[in-house]
């Protein structure tokens, strides 16, 4: 009589971490399947990395079509229908989920130096431009914690060049970097990386998380996701500000996005997006509600908290934020932070051949027109493991919602610093911003 024993369940996935490594998860050797919860997925990486302060960090992943969304912890692998798709093998991504408004003021070393490796990254791959100026500086504060105090004898002409900060990295921006770098001295690896993060987070797209819209006449706008709140861009310039507090209602139905804002006199107003396809639109949706949550909901009273979620609620959508508020974190004290005794792994950076042994390439050196060029990403300045951009960039199209129509590519809101002011009657424009 044969036998019908059941077929074990192979699974096989690579998770890219932000120090370029990588951590493999099987069913052999982790128990890994496609029915584990995404919970106990993230448990694993958090216990490879030795990390406590976790709420800030999530995995991500690739759909076919390069979106890219993050691992839902209450949800089995399976559940995840975009990823499955795409293998196996199947790839996750590690990083920083939820910016700290104030990353210097994270309790471990071990949280700042993924903090340091995520907006170093950030960097070097054109999410996080930044000037002339405070590209040296980050480049110098990076190769003080890599290489340590400058020595002559050791760091010959060219050192810099071996290292990667910047997109289509220039030979002006590296002796910037080294001499600033000689001014360095003393500062252990955990002071530059922190200095590091101190200037960075003054950046005016550091932590924002971009999403493709359209307003009105279909006018292509990015709606940012950032610590304080939700930054709108037109034309390359911040056109709207709402702080997380004044948002009092997130909803999304089909194709439009309704974001309900309370004024400086307490009325509100509510402004409309489109987004190119219904998938997108519940995907910002979810992204809004969880920095919703996580940045400015009071976890200490229970019915507050309870009121506001239901309003945030979009038709039969049941999407909670499970996770600790950025309040409960700095107020937990169940564990005692820092850990004492710890000791933090640092992992070298790729390196390539000093400049002077290469030809030089034709160009301007005009570092910040570079940077505000996020295509140059895959050029020279790339890393050797890719993380995927938090957006994928939009099309204009008509609204009729078909796969095949072709979308024009959008432009990413980073090459110029707006301020500007829209005062209009038209609620899916904006009304007073600076709310």
């Amino acid at each position: 009589m044969g036998c019908f024993c059941a077929v074990p369940e192979e699974f096989y996935c690579e998770v890219l971490l932000l120090d370029e490594s990588k951590l493999s998860l099987t069913s052999q050797q982790q128990g890994v399947k496609k029915s584990t919860k995404g919970s106990v997925v993230l448990d694993y990486v958090f216990r490879h990395l030795n990390l406590v302060e976790i709420d800030y960090f999530g995995l991500r992943y690739c759909d076919k079509n390069h979106q890219t969304y993050w691992l839902d912890p209450a949800k089995t692998i399976s559940e995840h229908k975009d990823l499955i798709s795409t293998g196996p093998p199947y790839t996750l991504y590690f990083g920083v989920k939820f910016y700290a408004e104030d990353p210097c003021k994270l309790k471990e070393e071990i949280t700042r130096y993924q903090f340091f490796l995520q907006v170093k990254q950030d960097v070097l791959q054109g999410r996080l431009p930044c000037p002339f100026n405070i590209a040296a500086q980050l480049g110098a504060y990076a190769i003080q914690s890599e290489l340590g105090d400058y020595d002559p004898y050791k760091n010959l002409a060219g050192y810099v060049s071996e290292y990667r900060y910047v997109p289509d990295q220039k030979e002006e921006l590296e002796e910037a970097i080294e001499r600033i770098h000689k001014t360095l001295m003393g500062q252990v690896p955990a002071v530059a990386e922190s200095n590091y993060l101190s200037v960075a987070k003054s950046l005016e797209m550091y932590g924002v998380d971009l999403h493709p819209v359209y307003g009105e006449n279909n006018s292509e706008y990015f709606l940012g996701l950032t610590p304080v709140g939700l930054v709108v861009y037109k034309n390359k310039k911040q056109v709207g500000k709402y702080f997380w507090p004044r948002i009092t209602k997130i909803h999304f139905k089909e194709t439009q996005f309704e974001l309900r804002v309370v004024g400086k006199d307490c009325s509100e107003t509510s402004f409309f997006f489109e987004t190119r396809n219904k998938v997108a639109c519940k995907h910002l949706w979810k992204c809004c509600v969880e920095h919703h949550t996580f940045f400015r909901i009071p976890e200490n009273d229970p019915n507050t908290l309870s009121r506001k979620l239901s309003k945030l609620g979009s038709l039969g959508s049941r999407h909670r934020y499970s996770g600790r508020t950025a309040s409960q974190m700095c107020r937990d004290l169940s564990i005692q932070l820092p850990r004492p005794d710890q000791r933090v792994e640092r992992s070298r950076s790729k390196t390539y051949p000093k400049r002077s042994a290469l030809t030089q390439q034709p160009g301007s050196n005009n570092l910040e027109q570079v940077m505000t060029n996020g295509e140059n990403v895959e050029n020279e300045g790339t890393t050797k493991i890719i993380a995927p951009s938090p957006i994928k960039s939009s099309k204009k199209v008509k609204r009729d919602n078909s796969p095949d129509t072709q979308r024009s590519k959008a432009s990413a809101p980073w090459e110029e610093n707006g301020s500007a002011r829209y005062s209009t009657v038209q609620y899916n424009v904006f009304i007073n911003p600076y709310v």
